[in-house]
């Protein structure tokens, strides 16, 4: 089995992993236990009107902050005072780029890598490939460990330069940890008194459950 590791945009056939560990992905996988359907939008306007047309819960948030009128931000602990049928979501970055991957998706992060990793082994037939979603386009360092953390489970099978690399950079929990904790994305958060979303975010294989994207609706597998 081919993994491989890529920024943003995809190219698989096969089997995608999208990773956006803070906080998308931790987000959909801590929600999924409470709503049958997540439907991630890209903007606030179809965000908003949709969540009015299906009597949906709505959440989100642009530059990390919750926004004006949603019901919750994009906060994996906060999601979880909410439950429903549908839960509406748009993010900056994660939900950004689900639409373009035209692979079966998967959604992943630390806190769900084992089961993520082991679904992507059953369901591919040549190429899993995990997607890290960065911020605007750019790297940015939590979704590269995050993705090694995933890598990690799948070590046994044919790994590009790139998968070989963020597993290299993995193997250290306490490294990783400090690294993610010292990030860019995660100093915004604190600023935003989101601190908490950050340690939840690391903790690791504490769901056994997987997100699946398909024909724009996330539902568990």
């Amino acid at each position: 089995m081919k993994v491989s590791l890529s920024l943003e945009r995809s190219y698989s056939d096969d089997v995608a992993i999208m990773v956006d560990a803070l906080r998308a992905s931790t987000t959909i996988t801590a929600a999924i236990e409470n709503f049958k359907e997540i439907i991630p939008v890209k903007s606030i306007e179809d965000a908003e009107k949709l969540s009015k047309d299906l009597r949906a819960t709505l959440a989100g948030e642009r530059g990390g902050a919750a926004i004006k009128g949603f019901d919750t931000g994009n906060s994996p602990l906060d999601i979880q005072k909410f439950k429903g049928k549908v839960l509406v979501l748009t993010t900056s970055n994660g939900t950004r780029i689900l639409e373009d991957i035209k692979a079966k998706t998967l959604i992943g992060s630390f806190v769900n890598a084992k089961a993520v990793a082991l679904k992507a082994l059953e369901l591919a037939d040549h190429h899993i490939e995990v997607v890290m979603a960065g911020v605007g386009g750019e790297f940015v360092i939590e979704d590269f460990l995050g993705a090694g953390e995933i890598i990690g489970h799948l070590k046994d099978e044919k790994l590009d330069e790139m998968a070989l690399a963020a597993l290299m950079a993995s193997s250290d929990k306490m490294r990783v940890d400090d690294a993610v904790e010292n990030s860019r994305s995660a100093s915004g958060l604190r600023a935003l008194g989101l601190g908490e979303d950050v340690e939840f975010s690391l903790k690791r294989d504490i769901y056994n459950k997987v997100p699946l994207y398909k024909d724009g609706i996330i539902k568990r597998l």
